[in-house]
């Protein structure tokens, strides 16, 4: 059987594949298993800097959790076979890890190619730019099988789109097509389908370029801050504006542009 998920690492950017395209790309237990491990190999790997997700095959990015497998394992409907139905049901952690609900300041891109439903929307959902091809579809389905969006969805869409049509998303089930969720602000770009890796590509390059530690703490601010009020967030803004002032990189960024030359940073 091939590995449900691809990881590999290309200079500064890391790709992660979703690797079940018979299935549509449906996270399965070892799927969750290893993206959670992917997530976290990304996230202490200091040479890396930025990850673009896709899905393998042009039907789908994901079709969510497997039905089967994972849903029936997580209500109870079936018992743990193997050590990767253990694992999963053994640690909670699992599966807030792998649908990037867990703080991890490193920025990733969604490269949506094909369905992206519930779970796979919930994944996408906790992605920093996310480009789609033209003929992707995008939706949170979960009412239609009873349950409801537990990746985070029901907290991140209301934050993410105007809450008329987050509320439309999750209480009707419907996917709307790559040009409605760009309207509704979920993504950045919709590209046609030859083109999507290669935009995907162009803002992980443009990303890396830039001083990773400054990076990583602009999404920290982003994460921390959310909810707070003006002065509170203010607060963890300052905390975070000395950290980089006094950094390498804060020094190398001036210097590079003083000298005409590319900068040289260290990501510290």
């Amino acid at each position: 059987m091939p590995d449900p998920l691809l990881y590999e690492k290309r200079g500064h950017i890391a790709y992660l594949t979703l690797n079940r395209p018979d299935q549509r790309n449906a996270i399965n237990p070892e799927m969750m298993v290893r993206l959670a491990e992917a997530w976290r190999d990304f996230d202490a790997d200091g040479d890396l800097r930025v990850a673009i997700l896709t899905g393998a095959g042009a039907q789908a990015f994901c079709a969510g959790a497997d039905l089967k497998r994972t849903i029936t394992l997580m209500t109870g409907a079936r018992q743990p076979e193997d050590e990767w139905d253990q694992r999963l049901r053994g640690d909670p952690s699992i599966g807030r890890t792998a649908l990037l609900r867990d703080p991890m300041y490193k920025p990733v891109i969604a490269a949506i190619n094909g369905h992206c439903i519930a779970a796979g929307t919930e994944l996408v959902q906790g992605t920093d730019i996310r480009v789609a091809s033209t003929d992707a579809t995008i939706g949170l389905a979960e009412v239609k099988r009873g349950i409801v969006p537990a990746g985070g969805g029901m907290v991140r869409m209301p934050r993410q789109v105007p809450f008329a049509y987050a509320m439309e998303l999750m209480l009707v089930g419907d996917s709307v097509p790559a040009g409605e969720a760009l309207r509704m602000g979920l993504i950045n770009a919709v590209v046609p389908p030859s083109e999507l890796m290669a935009k995907a590509e162009d803002y992980a390059s443009r990303i890396a370029a830039n001083g990773p530690f400054a990076v990583r703490k602009v999404k920290e601010a982003v994460l921390r801050t959310s909810g707070m009020t003006v002065e509170e967030a203010g607060a963890i803004e300052g905390e975070i504006v000395g950290q980089v002032m006094r950094s390498e990189d804060a020094r190398e960024g001036p210097r590079a542009f003083a000298e005409g030359r590319p900068p040289r940073y260290t990501g510290r």
